[in-house]
């Protein structure tokens, strides 16, 4: 496609010399604008592709990706109920849960939390659960024993062994009037599942424990859902719909968390078209200092005319030019936008330790670190999307001198 000749011309104008000083600067400032552009933009994607995964993730395998629940809240019978959706093709497990505010208390310190019971089977079989205990043991989480997040357990100064106090909004007649319920529980385990939300209010208690302790003998509030490929989960509702129709509703996650994760991908969108415009600045820049080294080497591209060189060499020689600036931009953007994506919780932790401040602050971004995953269609169609623009920058210039009439250059010199 380029003969010896024009890569060899290329080649020498893209080195620095004293008499274009100026243009060469301006290829500089256009080599890093490119370079920057792709690595934030690589970097940026990457973090919020991991931001989205981890939460979807993390959201998915404590909850159900549906939920079967009560119309007068309480679900009665639910051990048939489940056994009538088993059998249901992509269901993989129908987990039942007792779930229902209270207020947590330990030696003057209280916290409103969510007290949601389950069986100590399903608490062992979520992976999520199950690899998160940080302290005490899975075998902990029985009887009267309950698990809670670390940020509370640290809130309220209390490690396993300690008893805590938990308080029903449901109130009991005595003899002195209508009191709130109150039972004791000793901590057995605390958990750390990487989000904020669960980490600080949020108590997990067998799911006997929750039924006595809600008042709630030989019922649940509702059915966990799991299904195989969240992908056939509008088929698998409506089969569910149909089964319980009449005994129960159903809502999916997306019922609760979709407005969220619609916000998510907004602010991708938005924040791919602003970096872009990065690599379109720096596109801008190549076409400047093309059109720079084509007025400065008038006289070149005359003398390379008479000796017999085409106009479509020409063409060839500045596109060449310009499109290395380009590509070699893109490049080293690419590798240190990976290198820093695939880093990124190393990198934030350092500028935490150098800086002494907090960039990541969980309760604000409800995840305990800075996730990031490379996609790496993303990754050649950012590199392909800069390198395109940077071939389109250096078109007009390489017009302009494939049509530099050698006459005139040379009578002007």
């Amino acid at each position: 496609m380029f003969s010896p000749f024009e890569r060899m011309v290329a080649w020498r104008y893209l080195r620095s010399k004293k008499a274009e000083g100026f243009v060469s600067v301006i290829a500089g400032f256009s080599f890093a604008g490119i370079m920057l552009g792709v690595a934030t933009l690589i970097i940026v994607m990457s973090v919020m592709n991991g931001f989205r995964q981890e939460l979807f993730s993390r959201i998915l395998g404590l909850n159900g990706h549906m939920n079967v629940y009560a119309y007068d809240g309480q679900l009665e019978y639910y051990e048939d109920l489940r056994a009538s959706l088993l059998p249901i093709e992509g269901i993989v497990e129908v987990t039942p849960m007792v779930e229902g505010q209270s207020l947590v208390s330990f030696q003057g310190k209280s916290s409103g939390i969510l007290v949601r019971g389950i069986k100590p089977t399903d608490f062992n079989g979520r992976n999520v659960l199950r690899d998160s205990v940080v302290q005490g043991a899975l075998a902990d989480f029985k009887g009267h024993k309950v698990a809670l997040g670390k940020v509370l357990a640290a809130k309220l100064k209390v490690v396993p062994g300690d008893k805590v106090t938990l308080t029903s909004p449901k109130v009991k007649s005595t003899p002195f009037g209508s009191i709130p319920r109150q039972r004791t529980y000793e901590i057995g385990m605390v958990f750390d599942v990487g989000m904020y939300e669960y980490n600080s209010g949020f108590i997990f208690m067998p799911l006997e424990a929750a039924q006595v302790f809600f008042q709630y003998p030989n019922a649940v509030t509702g059915l966990e859902v799991f299904i195989d490929d969240p992908n056939d989960l509008d088929v698998i509702r409506k089969s569910v719909a149909l089964e319980i129709e009449g005994r129960a509703g159903v809502y999916d996650w997306r019922d609760t968390n979709q407005s969220f994760f619609n916000a998510l991908q907004v602010e991708r969108n938005v924040m791919f078209l602003i970096l872009t415009l990065i690599i379109i600045v720096a596109a801008f820049n190549i076409i400047s200092s093309m059109i720079m080294l084509v007025k400065d080497k008038g006289h070149d591209i005359a003398i390379m005319r008479t000796m017999g060189a085409k106009r479509s060499s020409m063409l060839k020689i500045f596109m060449l030019t310009g499109a290395s600036i380009g590509f070699i931009g893109t490049v080293v953007g690419a590798a240190v936008g990976i290198a820093v994506a695939l880093n990124i919780d190393t990198i934030k932790e350092g500028l935490e330790g150098l800086t002494d401040t907090e960039l990541f602050a969980e309760e604000i971004y409800f995840l305990s670190k800075l996730p990031a995953v490379v996609d790496w269609t993303e990754v050649i169609t950012v590199i392909g999307m800069a390198f395109i623009l940077s071939m389109l920058a250096t078109l007009y210039p390489a017009w302009r001198a494939a049509r530099l009439d050698p006459v005139e250059a040379l009578r002007y010199e």
